[in-house]
């Protein structure tokens, strides 16, 4: 009785509650709980070691990452009584806001591993080295020496991939302090082609016709006026130069809005072919970038071509 009252006092932190809830979907390792949560990891390690001390979770190693998962109810233990009170608790819908964010960051988890071919429970599919950062690059072998913009270009990571492959980036974004981690990063990587620029969506730092190709990558639902960003990125191409946007299809998650200051919960590829054919582009294509079974965000996929 004294194990399973205590086994019911460790369940009396909301955050401990969160963390099982995660691990009734799948196993994760420190790093991806502390993402999902979004908690320190000094924090999530301490709960962490309270529910394996009480036999409520288990960890095993595999490689250099140690994953958690809920560990199997013994009869007699505390497990045994608490097993179904959870399982009926986190089958449940959940209204709770910090639920619905633990969810919605737990399905990017997920897709960012499946993303990079994470084996799941059938080795012959891990292939050491196959991954979709690989296949990108590889594919930038392919295209032409071209001058890109990344638009709302954050802290850079895209602007240096296109580095390797394009003739010249040019870098913006609204924040000092973004635009200062997206210097240091490619100074790390000794990438020279890119110039960083401070400047809004819908007043870019950049004359008529001065690339080739403009990229907004997950930048527009930040825009407050959607249909001046994509004209104003239009501007700056040359003639036949190109649009690329990466961005959310419409969802209901609004929470983003206070977390990541949207100002847009995705648009609908109907929006998205009207805001690039409003602008004047020409074979304007949308289709469905990424997608994954329960997750709130779709990436959508739009491009077109100026005249």
């Amino acid at each position: 009785m004294e194990s399973t009252a205590a086994a019911f006092r460790l369940l009396g932190d909301p955050t401990r509650l969160r963390l099982l809830r995660v691990l009734a979907h799948d196993r994760f390792n420190g790093s991806e709980l502390t993402a999902i949560l979004g908690l320190a990891q000094s924090g999530v390690s301490r709960h962490l070691g309270l529910l394996k001390e009480r036999g409520l979770i288990a960890e095993e190693r595999e490689g250099a990452f140690l994953y958690y998962h809920l560990a199997e109810a013994e009869p007699g233990g505390p497990q045994a009584a608490l097993r179904p009170l959870l399982d009926a608790a986190f089958a449940a819908p959940s209204r709770d806001r910090l639920v619905r964010q633990d969810e919605a960051r737990l399905q990017e988890v997920l897709r960012v591993r499946k993303e990079c071919f994470d084996a799941h429970g059938d080795a012959r599919q891990l292939v050491p080295g196959r991954s979709w950062a690989a296949w990108a690059r590889a594919l930038g072998h392919l295209l032409p020496a071209v001058t890109l913009a990344d638009i709302g270009c954050g802290e850079g990571y895209l602007a240096v991939e296109a580095a390797a492959w394009a003739l010249h980036v040019v870098g913006i974004d609204r924040s000092d302090d973004v635009l200062e981690r997206a210097k240091s990063l490619a100074e790390r990587r000794r990438v020279t082609n890119i110039e960083w620029k401070k400047g809004d969506l819908t007043r870019l730092p950049l004359r008529d016709g001065a690339v080739e190709v403009a990229l907004l990558s997950q930048a527009l639902h930040h825009a407050s006026d959607p249909e001046r960003a994509v004209a104003e990125a239009v501007r700056v191409l040359k003639p036949q130069g190109r649009l690329l946007v990466l961005d959310l299809k419409s969802h209901r998650e609004t929470w983003v809005k206070a977390r990541f200051g949207d100002r847009q919960l995705g648009f609908s590829p109907l929006t998205l072919e009207h805001l690039l054919r409003g602008a004047g582009l020409s074979g304007v294509k949308v289709t469905t970038g990424a997608r994954r079974a329960g997750d709130p965000f779709i990436v959508l996929i739009a491009s077109g071509a100026r005249t």
